[in-house]
């Protein structure tokens, strides 16, 4: 156990490799479905889909500049698809890739629990930064239901569940 949370974990436990096009097809589906599933589902849309992409190769790469680069391309990718201000999910989604892959660097988050409890503390802290921008830093007025995004971080959680292992089979096996 204290291997596990050892400082050289990083050497340790292997860097996971993907296929290129699971680097390049995952995001894109993840951002479709976040701008097409709301409109289908109004507001019972409880799934983050680009965070659990952001979340899920920060983890599997272990490396934080990655993560947070991935943060920030998805976050903005969100945002431009939808109808909120530029940069506001591109923060959150950059605050989630770097600690993701920071916590994927000291601990090994290759057990679904983890990984699960993980995800719906990171998407509670998106929650908590989407509304600290959005009301504080740029004084927009925002109704906001905690019970909403605590039904979202459980949605977030649960999809992870199917989603995580779908990835972990699309790895490149030495």
């Amino acid at each position: 156990m204290i291997q596990v949370l050892g400082s050289d974990t990083r050497r340790d436990v292997d860097i996971r490799h993907y296929p290129f096009l699971v680097y390049v097809m995952t995001p894109l589906i993840a951002l479709v479905l976040q701008a097409w599933l709301p409109r289908v589902l109004g507001p019972y849309a409880w799934f983050d889909f680009p965070l659990i992409v952001v979340a899920y190769f920060a983890m599997a790469r272990r490396s934080p500049i990655q993560g947070t680069f991935m943060g920030v391309v998805m976050g903005l990718l969100e945002d431009a698809l939808s109808h909120h201000a530029i940069g506001i999910n591109g923060i959150a989604k950059t605050a989630v890739g770097f600690l993701a892959a920071s916590v994927g660097v000291r601990i090994d988050v290759e057990n679904q629990s983890i990984r699960l409890l993980l995800v719906f503390l990171l998407s509670l802290l998106s929650s908590a930064l989407y509304v600290f921008i959005y009301s504080v830093l740029l004084g927009f007025s925002l109704e906001w239901r905690w019970f909403a995004e605590l039904f979202r971080a459980v949605g977030n959680s649960l999809l992870v569940v199917f989603f995580f292992p779908l990835l972990d089979r699309l790895q490149i096996r030495d």
